[in-house]
């Protein structure tokens, strides 16, 4: 199996399995939330044998999938899955702002350099661009979760955020073919 092919299936395949146990169980999120889990660490796990190495990005977000959606079972109370979006778009944010003001270190360029170089210039307005695009994600997540019924929120976490990163991604060609070295 072509090794891309696999990434996008273990980055793709849980969202897509949670959607659909969703609204196969009658717009549920207590039966949609295990498969999430279990098929989550699955790829994780199939990412650190393909890769050889401990996947970091997808790990964070297993342990606050498995971390969130264990709360929201375990209260019985949507509240925890709903606000994971917005969590975890902060916490990003906050890691590439904070630590490149106050440690001078660029967390992006550290995850993205073997994708491609650039200058630090291009790095840091990368960085920034990437920081608040975080901070728009979360209040995007908080504005829906907040006013709209719950499978309003669970097609916009499935079909809204995805889009919105994809073009937002797209966006960023002209930032980095200018400061690609």
């Amino acid at each position: 199996m072509n090794k891309s092919f696999l990434k996008f299936i273990t980055d793709f395949g849980p969202l897509l399995i949670f959607f659909t146990i969703y609204y196969k169980s009658g717009n549920n999120l207590s039966a949609a939330i295990p498969p999430l889990i279990i098929s989550t660490l699955i790829a994780v796990t199939i990412m650190y044998f393909i890769e050889k190495k401990v996947p970091y990005v997808p790990l964070v977000g297993a342990i606050v999938i498995s971390l969130f959606g264990g709360l929201t079972l375990y209260f019985n109370n949507p509240i925890f899955i709903y606000m994971k979006p917005t969590i975890v778009n902060l916490l990003f944010a906050a890691i590439l702002l904070i630590s490149k003001t106050f440690f001078n270190k660029n967390f992006l360029k550290f995850f993205l350099q073997t994708a491609f170089q650039l200058n630090e210039e291009g790095w840091g307005k990368l960085n920034s661009r990437w920081a608040y695009f975080f901070i728009f994600l979360a209040l995007l997540n908080e504005i829906v979760w907040r006013t709209q019924p719950e499978t309003t929120w669970v097609n916009f976490k499935v079909w809204g955020m995805l889009p919105i990163t994809i073009i937002f991604t797209a966006m960023q060609v002209p930032l980095i073919n200018k400061h690609k070295i």
